[in-house]
């Protein structure tokens, strides 16, 4: 059994936690405050899709965190704006001179068809996931490169690593904050700080957006209520932890009581000619020969096949 006694994981450390006003977001402040972190709750309060801005969510938080004994300011700005953003981390320098972790964690959906899909759906999903997780990030950098130490978790989701349909805003945006967290990873490594993702399977508001119209969409959901959102923060509080000082660049992913490390594009088959390469034999060889290697289209739904653990 593990020592219920044991210093806390993240004890004087100061965390930033975007999205935190409800579900994945709001357990982990809790989680991270429960380790001994002081919190930066931050949450614009807008709608699962974006929409409004409602201070009470970040500050319910913050309340729930104090009335546990313990430390937590909020913050209400948005991630999706430069200028905000580095508000967001000026917060926490300002309530307790310094930072050491980001969760990356604010989201919004705004699911459509490719076909369908217009041009302000795509962008503000972009700007929220993609462009947020940089600037969120960015703000923080300097801070961390000075003092030689800090930690970033982004979320990622197997809609990109895998694929979903009626996503490609969405889908784009978390494969691209891969290539972010795998960036800040090796351009920072020298300065000991670390960047790594996670992919949470977890029941929240923005998956309560799922169209349940089919038998087999509503089991999906309902197996999807089991994947409780608490799950996802014993992770991101090591993953931000002294203890996780080698562990940097990689892709995990949480559903239920289950974790995975996700593997990362390599190449996995090679065909050469000495001549070089026509259309004719590209035909005839190299796509004969590379099709063992094809990854089939599949959803996240089919890959992760089985209950949740």
């Amino acid at each position: 059994m593990e020592d219920m006694h044991s210093a806390p994981m993240l004890d004087g450390k100061v965390i930033v936690v975007t999205g935190a006003g409800n579900g994945i977001g709001r357990d982990f402040a809790l989680a991270m405050a429960a380790q001994g972190a002081r919190v930066v709750v931050n949450d614009l309060g807008t709608s699962a899709s974006g929409e409004g801005q409602d201070a009470g969510p970040a500050q319910r938080v913050v309340d729930e965190i104090r009335a546990l004994g313990g430390t937590a300011v909020a913050s209400t700005d948005s991630v999706a704006d430069w200028q905000s953003a580095n508000r967001i981390v000026k917060t926490a320098i300002d309530a307790f001179g310094r930072i050491d972790g980001v969760i990356n964690n604010a989201g919004i959906l705004r699911d459509r068809m490719f076909f369908k899909m217009n041009l302000e759906e795509w962008q503000q999903v972009i700007d929220v996931h993609l462009n947020g997780s940089f600037y969120v990030a960015r703000a923080a950098s300097n801070y961390f490169k000075d003092q030689g130490s800090g930690a970033y978790v982004h979320m990622t989701s197997t809609s990109g690593l895998i694929g979903n349909l009626g996503q490609a805003n969405y889908s784009a945006a978390k494969l691209g904050i891969i290539g972010l967290s795998k960036s800040i990873a090796l351009d920072m490594a020298r300065y000991k700080v670390r960047s790594n993702c996670i992919s949470p399977f977890a029941w929240s508001r923005l998956i309560g957006t799922i169209p349940t119209e089919t038998p087999e969409e509503k089991a999906r959901v309902e197996r999807m209520k089991r994947m409780e959102t608490a799950k996802i923060a014993p992770l991101a509080a090591f993953l931000l932890s002294d203890g996780a000082e080698d562990v940097t660049g990689q892709i995990f992913g949480v559903r239920a009581n289950e974790i995975f490390v996700f593997n990362q594009h390599r190449p996995v088959r090679s065909v050469h000619r000495s001549e070089g390469w026509t259309p004719a034999s590209v035909a005839s060889h190299a796509i004969p020969a590379l099709r063992a290697g094809f990854t089939p289209l599949q959803r996240s739904a089919e890959v992760f096949n089985w209950d949740p653990i």
